[in-house]
């Protein structure tokens, strides 16, 4: 497979109002491992006797687990892998539970071929169709390369 073929869309390849979805149901898993990669183990997320005092009622998810979800659409479709984050912000407007499904949508908003940037609005809703997430941002495609990428054989 060549080098060029395993990178996502470069800028020239998007259009304003592209956009690209992703739907995961969050597990109790999912939770458990992103509190043990990220060190936050709030007991919001992993204590239901403690989040049933909470306003929640519930264990949530973390925000930024919900978060991620915008990363992986960027980064796997639109653009796709090589993608570059150069910033983002977020506003969490729901929890998110765990066994709900969050359906993320990324579109692009803006692009600046000359300085090689997208800006992209995103939002994602759980199975009830609320929304809990809305994002923007800005990412910098992957560039085609300059030489020749050899051909790596299979």
């Amino acid at each position: 497979m060549a080098f060029q073929n395993i990178l996502g869309r470069t800028i020239d390849t998007i259009q304003v109002g592209d956009r690209a979805y992703f739907a995961k149901t969050i597990s109790e898993t999912d939770v458990y491992q992103f509190a043990s990669v990220t060190c936050d183990f709030n007991p919001a997320h992993i204590n239901e006797a403690y989040a049933e005092r909470t306003f929640f009622k519930h264990r949530i998810a973390h925000g930024m687990l919900t978060a991620s979800l915008v990363s992986n659409v960027l980064g796997t479709q639109l653009p796709g892998p090589g993608t570059i984050f150069v910033s983002q912000s977020m506003k969490f407007l729901a929890p998110v539970y765990i066994d709900d499904t969050i359906e993320v949508v990324v579109e692009a908003v803006e692009l600046n071929l000359e300085k090689n940037r997208m800006t992209f609005k995103a939002w994602g809703t759980n199975q009830n169709d609320v929304r809990v997430l809305e994002a923007e941002g800005v990412i910098m495609p992957p560039k085609k390369p300059k030489v020749p990428v050899p051909q790596v054989s299979a």
